[in-house]
């Protein structure tokens, strides 16, 4: 279900689901604290690092459910 929300249009859609664990879940990150606020750093090196963040920003704008 994540590929259909968060990836529409990219070739991350069609991945199955060993190279999306390879790909988008394996990446390196740190989790980074300041000014009241929690942010994921990720490594700008990495091939699918767009990917990640347009599929979190993606899944951020998704209405909560009632």
């Amino acid at each position: 279900w994540m590929q259909m929300l968060a990836l529409p249009g990219t070739t991350a859609r069609g991945y199955e689901p060993k190279r999306v664990r390879l790909r988008l879940f394996a990446v390196a990150g740190r989790l980074v604290r300041g000014g009241r606020r929690v942010r994921l750093r990720l490594a700008s090196r990495w091939p699918w690092a767009r990917d990640i963040l347009t599929a979190l920003t993606r899944l951020q704008a998704l209405p909560a459910l009632p």
